[in-house]
């Protein structure tokens, strides 16, 4: 999945494609590295970062959704959490809704019911503004694995086929550092919840801890990362840097089929 953020402050990339050709010409970039979906997003996530407008974010994602389908086949997603971003954005093209809060928002259930489409359901402790602020947990692994667990019921609930879910364990979304590292060690246990996993930990702020490097110099870092994720039971990874994850993952699949054979 490669990472579209049509935004200004986003974390790693933000100002850098929230113009629609820069973000065209970045998405056909990444689907020439191998990216077999493409992540749009319009409203930054990152640690602190301030909420904007419904009509502002579809704004920057439908253009953008819209000029996409036109040129390519690959699956595009939808990075949001308003029940009318999804709904737009889905009739624009968007085929699986990307959603940090899990569908809690005010009518994102139904939203996403009504699309019918695929949804990735991911973990986090607060809001993007409050989610750094000392998060605490029994079991990290365990306990996100009980919430993500509860909000697949509550999918399936709304009539929501248990089919078109995704899980996302949300790494960086309300954890530190240390929860990240056991997180991803244990990350096989969310098998036990029966859905795909998508693990997202590319460039974040804990491989710069790891590895004292800053944002743009984490390549090495989330490649590492994104073959443990892999290796450790994800389905999909969630990344800036698409042509060298890619060659990561022809790795991965060669070590996983020769021990199939």
């Amino acid at each position: 999945m490669g990472i579209l953020n049509v935004t200004p402050d986003s974390f790693s990339d933000g100002g850098r494609f929230n113009a629609r050709d820069k973000a065209l010409r970045q998405a056909e970039l990444m689907i020439a590295e191998g990216a077999d979906i493409i992540d749009v997003g319009g409203e930054s996530t990152r640690p602190g970062s301030d909420a904007v407008s419904e009509t502002r974010e579809l704004e920057r994602v439908v253009p953008v959704i819209e000029a996409l389908r036109d040129i390519t086949d690959v699956p595009v997603s939808i990075d949001t959490t308003k029940a009318g971003v999804m709904r737009e954005s889905v009739q624009a093209g968007a085929c699986l809704i990307n959603d940090v809060m899990a569908l809690q928002g005010v009518g994102a259930l139904q939203a996403a019911a009504e699309a019918a489409v695929p949804v990735c359901l991911m973990h986090m402790l607060g809001t993007p503004r409050t989610m750094q602020e000392d998060p605490e947990y029994g079991d990290v692994t365990q306990d996100i694995c009980a919430f993500l667990r509860d909000r697949i019921t509550a999918c399936v609930d709304a009539g929501i086929s248990k089919d078109l879910i995704i899980v996302d364990p949300g790494f960086g979304f309300g954890k530190t550092a240390e929860h990240n590292v056991e997180l991803l060690r244990n990350l096989r246990q969310l098998a036990d919840l029966g859905r795909p996993i998508l693990a997202g930990l590319s460039r974040k702020s804990t491989l710069g801890l790891l590895t004292g490097r800053d944002v743009d110099e984490r390549v090495p870092a989330s490649l590492a990362a994104a073959v443990v994720a892999i290796m450790n039971g994800a389905h999909i990874v969630r990344v800036h840097d698409v042509a060298e994850t890619v060659d990561a993952m022809r790795v991965v699949r060669a070590v996983l089929e020769s021990g199939n054979q």
